[in-house]
């Protein structure tokens, strides 16, 4: 029995398939772990979600931006963008029961017995485990409930830029929301910067990556994280790592066995995102 950690898929089927096969991966043994961002970007998101999908209770996910993205088109009515590339998906006969699954799924998972939580981007400074989990709840119960469209419909935006005592409704599920699945660098006051994708080393003057202000509440606790493809899986914490190596930019689809901390890896086919 092993579980398997595996960062951003988004659409890499052959990656992700061949990733499963150097793993030795036994559906009837073995569990994946699954960062967020099944889709998009990629050539094949529709056969990465049926893939994941016929694993059953063996593969557990998180959402990232991208899966949500496709939410957001398919419950909420936005439009896809230019560079999308999950048409596939978009277009499947079973397009509604893969958007079903996917609004079921949480923004953060945690296993206590391995000792590992998992999120697509990140957690807010001073969070523990406990209150990530509360949070995720509070968001699984609107993407599952009645007011499901309605949270597509407005789901876009990056105000509020903060987490602050006080938001309700809308306003509070869309900083958490962007917190779990877009968060890269924040400020002193808490505030997240939407517009860094790049490296560490060009990031602008006053923000820090997430996890150096996080690392301290999180000591003792072992965080994976995906969303971040510039990081190439280096964070400097033993204890938050990153596991989005880039596949969909022309690098590596990446694994972390969580018995064993073995670091799995398989090149990409070729880059498929501009």
């Amino acid at each position: 029995m092993a579980t398997y950690a595996i960062g951003d898929i988004q659409g890499c089927d052959l990656e992700f398939a061949a990733l499963l096969t150097k793993l030795s991966f036994d559906a009837r043994r073995d569990t994946l772990w699954l960062l967020g961002d099944l889709v998009n970007r990629g050539p094949d998101s529709l056969a990465v979600m049926e893939r994941v999908i016929a694993l059953e209770h063996r593969a557990v996910t998180v959402l990232g931006n991208h899966d949500l993205h496709f939410l957001a088109i398919w419950f909420g009515g936005h439009q896809p963008n230019a560079g999308d590339t999950f048409a596939d998906l978009l277009a499947a006969p079973r397009a509604d029961e893969i958007a079903q699954w996917l609004r079921r799924q949480k923004f953060f998972h945690q296993d206590a017995v391995l000792g590992y939580g998992m999120v697509h981007a990140g957690l807010p400074p001073g969070w523990t485990f406990r209150q990530a989990a509360a949070a995720s709840d509070e968001l699984a119960a609107v993407l599952q409930g009645p007011g499901h469209r309605d949270y597509f419909r407005r789901l876009y935006g990056n105000q509020p830029d903060r987490l602050t005592e006080g938001l309700t409704g809308m306003d509070r599920w869309r900083i958490l929301t962007n917190c779990f699945t877009r968060m890269r660098l924040i400020d002193a006051e808490g505030r997240l910067n939407f517009g860094h994708k790049g490296r560490l080393s060009d990031a602008p003057p006053g923000w820090l990556p997430w996890f150096d202000l996080a690392a301290g509440t999180l000591r003792g606790e072992r965080l994976l994280f995906g969303h971040w493809a510039a990081l190439n899986g280096h964070t400097g914490h033993d204890h938050i790592i990153a596991l989005d190596t880039g596949c969909v930019w022309g690098r590596t689809l990446t694994a972390l066995c969580l018995e064993t901390r073995e670091i799995t890896s398989v090149p990409a086919r070729a880059p498929t995102a501009d």
